[in-house]
């Protein structure tokens, strides 16, 4: 079974993200707060578990949770401050949603979540002064490989897993030709056929490589 916690305060948030390394749809976010009297044998890192698992996860966690955020950003966003950037601040508006304010955050990876704050990004959010300063005041600790090592990090990447394949499922009936209800975006070889022969969509992170051998490509609407 995975650590608990990590900080020794109450309210130690984890988050993570999914979606990072696709060429369409969001980078989804989520932040979750668990009570210290959580157990559950079966949670682990989301790319450990099933779709089953991960489904009959989900509302365990969302149930139990002190608290919980989910934070979609979208190609448009993305685009703009880059895929890296943008997994952070998904991270970071999933903190400035919880209900509780967390006494100590953990982050999966390696990179602390107040390192860049405050991006002067045209779309998507933007974050006032308060909020900043709230985001600068919790003490957080990057962890490699985080989301399988401590409770709340893993909960957090079962939560950003299973809304974003929800989300991708969803734009799937409008371009079920990409066929995201099965590679949720990711660059399969049948994703990258699909993209050299209708195009991309308005889903589709145009700042990434989304061919090989990338010529200019027509906007599919």
């Amino acid at each position: 079974m995975l650590q608990l916690n990590f900080s020794g305060y109450d309210l130690e948030t984890g988050t993570d993200e999914a979606g990072r390394g696709c060429l369409a749809g969001p980078v989804t976010a989520a932040a979750v707060i668990l009570p210290l009297n959580f157990e559950n044998k079966t949670l682990n890192d989301s790319k450990q578990l099933s779709e089953k698992t991960r489904e009959k996860l989900k509302p365990i966690i969302e149930e139990q949770a002190i608290s919980f955020a989910i934070t979609h950003l979208h190609p448009d966003e993305i685009d703009e401050i880059n895929i890296l950037n943008a997994s952070m601040k998904g991270m970071q508006e999933c903190i400035l949603k919880l209900n509780q304010i967390p006494e100590f955050i953990i982050v999966d990876g390696n990179r602390m979540l107040n390192a860049k704050l405050g991006l002067k990004n045209t779309v998507g959010k933007q974050f006032s002064e308060k909020e900043i300063e709230l985001l600068k005041s919790i003490p957080n600790q990057s962890i490699i490989k985080g989301d399988a090592k401590f409770m709340s990090i893993a909960a957090a990447s079962v939560l950003a897993k299973t809304y974003r394949d929800e989300y991708m499922d969803k734009i799937h009936e409008e371009f079920p030709m990409y066929n995201w209800k099965q590679n949720k975006g990711y660059p399969t070889k049948e994703h990258r056929e699909a993209i050299k022969k209708y195009g991309p969509t308005k889903y589709h992170r145009m700042s990434f490589r989304l061919l090989p051998d990338q010529l200019e490509l027509l906007f599919e609407d």
